[in-house]
């Protein structure tokens, strides 16, 4: 007999891990189902790297354009009555995105072999956990077309609300790298030719004058040296934010930023209400939900809170309640949820907790990008300014020395 690494949900709704010995896969599964267990997934047990509690572990990305095509294409497959192996062997060797399409391969042959959709896909460990979990839910209800449809629907908005945000961070990103470039160019180029000139005129520089020339000098001197360290400590910086601990502790810094922290936590809220309600209304039990839902997050901050509300729903507590114990949703946010849930519509509620923290996000953002422009060309007129006078002081003083 193999092993398998088992993840499935008792009856009260709360999820377990464990290894099991079966023939194959199928007998596994069959025989769990037979006992009232619902299975997430089933993997074999050689080759598997063991996984901390609560740990987040790193996924290859995707291209996101490419992987909504393909799914527009599966489900129109799908809703043309074409078996879904038949479908994904149509695909899998169409796809311009040669990445994607060793991974969409390797799904067809797991099919071919007997496996689930949803396990061919989880096994890739690629893709993203809400759509795996929502590709059970269509195979447990028999709404695969109906399932992939409101993926699709949620993809096109993410997609399209990361778009908007990376347009809207373009201008000054753009403009404080130039404002770094020339400020850079001033201090190693043309303050050390300056300090040139003036050594040869043997003049009696101002105090102002001698310190910028010695930091332009040294700066010329060590730039090759200062570049160096920099990239080094980038690499640094990235090897530690690696560690749960670092990630935890970059959100908490995140989430205290003055103007930052809000925006930044309303999109993260945003991001999971919607998630949440697309589960929800693809069928899946609120448990795992939202244990999907903070497996898509990028907080580990965030991740860790609803770790914590996700076993008080597991005891019988309210979603409202659950996740105002985390201190970390908005007050607004914890408001809408519990009328979802007081009056039975809690998808509809949550997407409107979406939609509402995103357009909040949009104006947020809009405001402080009209205050940031400006601040940085302020900041790079005073810096111009300062490195004129610095330089020409000594100028005008000669002039007047010669009248």
């Amino acid at each position: 007999m193999a092993e398998y690494l088992l993840k499935y949900a008792d009856t009260r709704g709360e999820i377990h891990q464990q290894v099991a010995e079966a023939d194959s896969e199928h007998d596994l599964r069959q025989r769990f189902s037979e006992q009232g267990f619902l299975v997430y997934s089933i993997r074999p047990r050689s080759g598997l790297m063991p996984i901390g509690r609560g740990a987040m572990p790193r996924r290859k990305k995707l291209n996101v354009e490419k992987f909504l095509i393909f799914n527009q294409q599966f489900v129109t497959l799908v809703r043309a009555g074409l078996p879904i192996l038949k479908a994904l062997e149509l695909l899998a060797d169409r796809l311009t995105d040669p990445k994607l399409g060793r991974f969409i391969q390797a799904v067809r042959d797991d099919v071919r072999n007997g496996a689930m959709l949803s396990d061919a896909f989880r096994r890739q460990g690629v893709f993203p956990p809400i759509y795996v979990t929502s590709i059970l839910a269509g195979e447990k209800s028999g709404s695969l077309a109906e399932v992939l449809d409101r993926y699709i629907a949620y993809q096109k908005l993410a997609l399209a609300i990361r778009k908007k945000l990376l347009v809207s961070l373009m201008y000054p990103a753009v403009l404080i790298v130039l404002v770094i470039a020339l400020m850079v160019f001033l201090v190693t180029y043309v303050v050390p030719n300056f300090a040139q000139l003036y050594s040869s005129m043997s003049a009696n520089l101002p105090t102002i004058t001698q310190l910028l020339i010695a930091v332009g000098t040294t700066a010329r001197n060590y730039v090759l040296a200062f570049a160096v360290g920099l990239v080094a400590l980038g690499f640094a910086f990235r090897f530690w934010s690696r560690r749960e601990s670092a990630q935890e502790a970059l959100d908490r810094v995140k989430l205290r930023t003055p103007l930052v922290g809000g925006i930044w936590i309303k999109y993260q809220v945003s991001q999971f209400a919607r998630v949440l309600s697309t589960l929800l209304l693809g069928g899946i039990p609120l448990v795992q939900a939202l244990d999907t839902a903070s497996e898509s997050l990028g907080s580990r901050l965030l991740h860790k809170a609803l770790e914590k509300a996700k076993r008080m729903v597991r005891e019988g507590q309210p979603l409202s309640a659950s996740v105002a114990a985390t201190g970390i949703f908005p007050a607004l946010s914890i408001d809408m949820i519990e009328v979802g849930e007081s009056t039975g519509a809690l998808p509809a509620m949550l997407n409107s907790v979406s939609e509402f923290f995103e357009d909040d996000v949009n104006i947020r953002m809009a405001a402080a990008l009209s205050l940031i422009e400006p601040a940085i060309m302020i900041f790079m007129g005073i810096f111009v300014a300062f490195v004129l006078v610095a330089l020409y002081l000594p100028i005008f003083s000669l002039a007047d020395t010669l009248k």
